[in-house]
């Protein structure tokens, strides 16, 4: 895929839709027993979530990934691991970590973080949830679907960056779209396979995808 490609404004355009698309664009505001982040690529998403730590959004601050599609060979340890070491250097005390290394995608960051908080018999009723931006809206379904407690609270939020301030070398513009168009035919279809709870999907935004599709982003599909 050319970068020159993705810098036709056609194709910026629809990106820039899909990608509004998949963040809920929610304002944190009050506290929760713990903030959540689901780890991957974009090490930016450890720094927002350190940040919401040390700001007092959490008592507790979960990092879970271990090894998947999009960062096998790229980090020498499990994510959850490299984005703990950024809370660490960020001055989030070791006692309130905690590290779930074994997941491999966004369900597991769910059921194997549900384990492991029970494991330590810890009772946490709301989450503050820490993604990327464009994979806010599936790791809400995902995590409504998926967690086993339909009490529990959530809001989702990452990076505050708009569409062009976004891609960087470490998640360059081609990857990010791919990623964000497979990720909307994966809300789509995962909860006929029951990963995740439905959610509507705008005629607009379909359409950018499909043409997006077109154009050969079509790496990430499902």
């Amino acid at each position: 895929m050319s970068t020159d490609l993705a810098a036709m404004p056609d194709v910026q355009q629809d990106a820039e839709r899909l990608y509004e698309y998949h963040q809920l664009h929610t304002e944190i505001e009050q506290k929760a027993d713990a903030i959540f982040c689901l780890c991957s690529l974009d090490t930016r998403v450890a720094e927002r979530a350190a940040q919401l730590f040390l700001d007092g959004f959490g008592d507790y601050l979960i990092f879970s990934g271990g090894s998947g599609k999009l960062t096998h060979g790229r980090f020498d340890k499990p994510e959850a691991e490299v984005f703990a070491n950024i809370a660490r250097q960020s001055g989030v005390p070791e006692t309130k970590l905690i590290i779930e290394p074994r997941s491999t995608n966004t369900g597991e960051n769910v059921r194997f973080t549900y384990a492991l908080l029970q494991e330590k018999q810890l009772s946490i009723r709301s989450f503050i949830l820490v993604q990327k931006p464009y994979m806010e809206r599936r790791t809400f379904a995902t995590f409504k679907k998926q967690w086993p407690d339909p009490r529990t609270e959530i809001l989702v939020t990452s990076p505050r960056l708009v569409w062009d301030k976004y891609p960087n070398k470490d998640n360059p513009v081609d990857l990010v779209i791919n990623i964000a168009v497979g990720d909307l035919i994966r809300i789509r279809d995962y909860p006929a396979k029951g990963f995740q709870i439905p959610q509507d999907i705008p005629e607009d935004v379909w359409a950018a995808a499909q043409r997006l599709i077109q154009r050969g982003y079509n790496s990430h599909l499902p």
